[in-house]
């Protein structure tokens, strides 16, 4: 298979499954970490109407399925791709980044919040899922 060609699949295969696996956190969430009464999670105007009832206890479980996804994402690019893994995975990072910067907007919650999901969840975890694949 052509490096060009494998290195594309590889950036799908990153997206895809980063994506997965940060929906898969985000789907148990509710079952680890309670929302508070009334609020439904898979109603955005229900999320931005309540987001003032959301202890920092309640964050924990995006910031998981962001960081988490991202990092999976990042490694698989990484692991699959036939050279520039690193690049790669810090695309996938970009990607999932331009994502949380949407939710943001979408969802405002807090300062605090913002700072660390954008400043942790995302390019820092596509760095260290390349590490990771690049140590195996």
């Amino acid at each position: 298979m052509p490096a060009i060609l494998r290195n594309i699949l590889a950036l799908i295969a990153g997206v895809v499954i980063g994506g997965v696996a940060n929906m898969a956190i985000v789907s148990i969430s509710g079952g680890v970490i309670a929302l508070p009464e009334g609020v439904n999670p898979e109603d955005i105007e229900s999320l931005k109407a309540n987001i003032h009832l959301f202890e920092p206890k309640h964050f924990l479980m995006p910031f998981l399925a962001h960081a988490i996804g991202t990092f999976v994402g990042a490694f698989i690019a990484a692991y699959i791709a036939a050279s520039r893994k690193m690049i790669l995975a810090m695309i996938v990072g970009c990607f999932f980044l331009a994502g949380g910067i949407m939710m943001v907007q979408m969802i405002p919650g807090p300062l605090w919040f913002t700072f660390v999901d954008l400043g942790l969840a995302y390019i820092p975890m596509g760095f260290m899922g390349w590490k990771l694949a690049e140590s195996l």
